[in-house]
């Protein structure tokens, strides 16, 4: 299962387009987040929505906001004009969550207020939250060698 959930900050406005048949809305956006250590630079990473949620994402988003997104990570190889294949992460999102806050409250079937979100979790929780203790050392899993694996990462 192919399914990743990050907090990012926007660093390039949301650019709405069309596909090339004029049927469909596509927009992507930069977010970068912290690095794995401390002394990392922080990552960036290319955002794409499909449909209405790019029109939400053009709508809601703006360079500098706190965002919860959740979706699928793909990756794309493509020519670079120094003639070498080079490849990307990019995430496909179907749903956002602004951490701050939602600057322009349209109807957005996709956007849940965060505040919404942790509310309807513990009242459809299957688990007692308080008995999850977070410092009870847990054994790290191992990394595998997986072919079926779409990330060479």
């Amino acid at each position: 299962m192919n399914s990743c959930v990050l907090m990012a900050k926007v660093i390039r406005n949301p650019e709405l387009r069309y596909t090339s048949d004029n049927q469909r809305e596509v927009a992507q956006m930069l977010v970068e987040f912290a690095g794995r250590r401390s002394e990392d630079p922080p990552a960036t990473l290319k955002v794409v929505g499909w449909g209405g949620l790019a029109t939400q994402m053009k709508e809601t988003c703006t360079e500098g906001d706190r965002l919860i997104l959740e979706g699928r990570l793909s990756m794309n190889t493509f020519e670079r004009k120094e003639g070498f294949k080079e490849k990307r992460a990019e995430l496909v999102i179907s749903r956002f969550y602004p951490v701050d806050g939602v600057t322009n409250p349209s109807s957005m079937d996709n956007v849940v207020s965060l505040d919404t979100a942790k509310s309807s979790q513990r009242k459809n929780s299957s688990y007692d939250q308080d008995s999850y203790d977070m410092d009870e050392s847990q054994p790290m899993p191992t990394s595998s060698s997986n072919e079926d694996d779409p990330i060479p990462f």
